[in-house]
C-alpha cells in the first residue's frame, strides 16, 4: 500500500489517514448497560447489500436473550416508578445525543442498507424528530389513556395507565434506524424496558445508539439490545414467561403465528403493525403495552 493512499472509513467513521490500515470495531451485545460479547463467542458479518462486508457483529445466543431478560425485570421498578416527567426528560436527552451523532448513523444506514447517502440523512433525520416526539409524551399518555369515571354511588372510579413490563422488541429490518427508534422509542416512553433484536442485515445503527443510551441518563437495563438471526433469537422471547408482552413488526407476516402461539402460554400482549415509517405517529404503539387499573376510592365527607 502507498503512503500515499487513504484507507476507505467503516461505515460512521472517518476514512484513516494516508498510508493507515483503519481499526475497524467489533461492535458486541447491550445487556443490563454493559457491552458483553455473546457468550457463544459466535460473531456474523454485517455487510451492505453489495456483498462489502462492514463490521463484525455479536451473534446473540438464547442464553443471551435470557440474560437480557432478567437485566430488563430488574430494571422495571425503577423505571416505572420514576416520574413521567423524569423519563421525558431522559428521553429528550438521548435526542440530543443522537443530534451530535448523526453523521455517523447516516454513513451507517446508507452502508448497511445501501441507500444513497441523502436518504440515509432523511431517515436519521425522521429518527431524531421521532425520539424526540415520544420524549413529550411520558407526563401526557395518562390523560389520554386514563381517566375519571362517572359512577352511580359515593365513589371516585379513575382508569389509570401502567407499564405492562418487559417488553420483547423484535425491529424491522429497514430503515434500521428509523424503524427501530418508531418501536423502541414508545416502549420506553411508557415506562416498560425493553429487550430489542435489531435488524439481522443491518445492525450497525441499533449497536451505535446502544452507545448513546450507555453515555445517556437511561439507567441500566432499560434498554437490552440483541444482534443476530431473528428466526432464532424471536421464538425465545415470545416462550419467555418473564416477558410480558412482544411486539412481532420485523417479523414477517407469514411467521407470526407460530410466535404468537408461543406468547400465548403466558397471556402476552402481542402487537404488529406493517407502519408507514414517514408518517407521524399516533399513539397506537404507547397504548399496545399500557395495562389499564380501575381504582375506586369513596367520597371523603
Amino acid at each position: 500500500m502507498s503512503a500515499a493512499t487513504a484507507v476507505p472509513a467503516s461505515p460512521g467513521r472517518p476514512a484513516a489517514r494516508a498510508g493507515r490500515l483503519d481499526v475497524r470495531k467489533t461492535y458486541k451485545l447491550f445487556i443490563g448497560g454493559a457491552f458483553p460479547r455473546s457468550e457463544s463467542g459466535r460473531s456474523y458479518p454485517a455487510a451492505s447489500p453489495d456483498g462489502t462486508v462492514l463490521a463484525h457483529v455479536a451473534q446473540a445466543s438464547r442464553k443471551d436473550a435470557r440474560d437480557a431478560v432478567v437485566a430488563a425485570r430488574k430494571a422495571v421498578a425503577g423505571w416505572a416508578g420514576a416520574t413521567a416527567y423524569n423519563r421525558g426528560q431522559v428521553l429528550y436527552r438521548v435526542a440530543e445525543l443522537l443530534e451530535g451523532r448523526s453523521a455517523q448513523f447516516a454513513a451507517a444506514c446508507a452502508a448497511g442498507e445501501g441507500v444513497p447517502e441523502a436518504e440515509a440523512e432523511r431517515a436519521v433525520s425522521g429518527a431524531i424528530d421521532r425520539w424526540v416526539w415520544y420524549a413529550g409524551w411520558p407526563d401526557k399518555v395518562a390523560q389520554v389513556a386514563g381517566g375519571a369515571n362517572a359512577v352511580a354511588g359515593p365513589y371516585f372510579n379513575f382508569s389509570v395507565p401502567e407499564p405492562a413490563g418487559v417488553v420483547a422488541v423484535i425491529a424491522p429490518a429497514a430503515p434500521s434506524l428509523l424503524g427501530l427508534v418508531s418501536v423502541l422509542a414508545p416502549v420506553i416512553a411508557t415506562g416498560n424496558t425493553a429487550v430489542v433484536v435489531a435488524s439481522e442485515p443491518a445492525p450497525i445503527p441499533a449497536v451505535t445508539l446502544a452507545e448513546v443510551l450507555a453515555t445517556s441518563d437511561v439507567p441500566p437495563g432499560v434498554v437490552n439490545v440483541l444482534t443476530g438471526r431473528t428466526g432464532e433469537l424471536a421464538p425465545v422471547l415470545a416462550a419467555h414467561m418473564d416477558v410480558n408482552a412482544i411486539d412481532l413488526t420485523g417479523v414477517a407476516a407469514a411467521a407470526r403465528a407460530d410466535l404468537e402461539r408461543l406468547a400465548a402460554q403466558n397471556v402476552k400482549r402481542v402487537f404488529a403493525a406493517e407502519d408507514d415509517w414517514a408518517a407521524e405517529p399516533g399513539p397506537a404503539r404507547m397504548l399496545a403495552f399500557l395495562e389499564i387499573k380501575t381504582v375506586w376510592h369513596p367520597i371523603g365527607v
